[in-house]
């Protein structure tokens, strides 16, 4: 099944679950990350019986998540573009729900001149985890979402520490929809565009990390609940590995496509008195 988190005539929003060609059911549920927080949401969704939304607007999937938490340098592609070794653990960082858009919405970033894009396959929690084995932690997924981590590489760049270029408000992209683990199958391509200009490709079978592994390393440390986000890593192609380095201009156009899930359209508008490129 596909599940969405919409908005509302009203201004609001709703989780609601694809029933055709741009058509949703609205599910009694403010957004997808609350109907996960029912124990019983697959029952909810089977007996759904909302209104008919047609031409829907997307908010971010689960934009209430509690913990937003990001693995960096999880594609071998990527690892060596950025001059690194392939790691033992898994390197994370956290982000706030604050960061999180819909998949159609105009991000807008002010101060910084190096804005790059990630390309990302996201992982929904399902079910609380602590202390969870890999099995345990793969029956914990909810399912499968496309994000893109966004980076102000200025700003990512000043410290050893990424928290600052990554963590800005209204800047990470995610949805349009989340896929369940039966619908989904067992990897995905992963593109990323710059008004129309594949900039990356991979596939997720070549993550260092898959998806129960970083469910069930993170969960050794804190508790992960439903509606949680894991960002799995992006592919090659990222602006800062290019020669020169590349950086999102004013107006720019980033899709981010996933086979099988779907796709982010995000115009950028940026504000810097700092020269894109410099």
């Amino acid at each position: 099944m596909k599940l969405a988190t919409l908005r509302t005539a009203s201004g609001g929003t709703t989780a609601a679950i694809a029933t055709g060609d741009a058509t949703y059911l609205a599910l009694p549920a403010s957004d997808v990350g609350a109907l996960l927080g029912q124990p019983d949401w697959r029952a909810v969704v089977d007996a759904a019986a909302g209104e008919t939304i047609g031409n829907p607007e997307y908010a971010a999937l689960t934009p209430n998540a509690r913990k937003v938490i990001c693995c960096g340098l999880n594609y071998g592609d990527h690892i060596q573009e950025m001059g690194r070794e392939l790691p033992e653990y898994p390197t994370l960082f956290a982000k706030y729900a604050d960061t999180l858009v819909g998949a159609n919405d105009a991000v807008e970033v002010h101060g910084s001149g190096r804005v790059d894009w990630e390309a990302e396959l996201a992982v929904v929690v399902g079910s609380e985890l602590y202390r969870a084995d890999e099995d345990q932690a793969r029956e914990a997924i909810a399912g499968y979402t496309v994000a893109n981590d966004v980076s102000m590489r200025d700003w990512q760049n000043r410290t050893l520490q990424w928290f600052q270029g990554k963590a800005w408000d209204a800047t990470t992209p995610v949805g349009p929809v989340m896929v369940t683990p039966d619908e989904a199958g067992g990897h995905f391509d992963v593109r990323g565009y710059v008004n129309g200009e594949l900039v990356q490709q991979g596939n997720t079978s070549t993550l260092v990390f898959g998806p129960a592994q970083l469910l069930s390393y993170i969960s050794q440390f804190t508790i992960l609940r439903p509606g949680d986000l894991v960002l799995t890593g992006t592919p090659g192609g990222v602006g800062m590995g290019m020669t020169p380095p590349r950086f999102l201009q004013d107006g720019d156009i980033l899709t981010t496509e996933i086979d099988g899930i779907g796709c982010l359209e995000n115009t950028f508008r940026i504000h810097s008195s700092v020269a894109a490129n410099a």
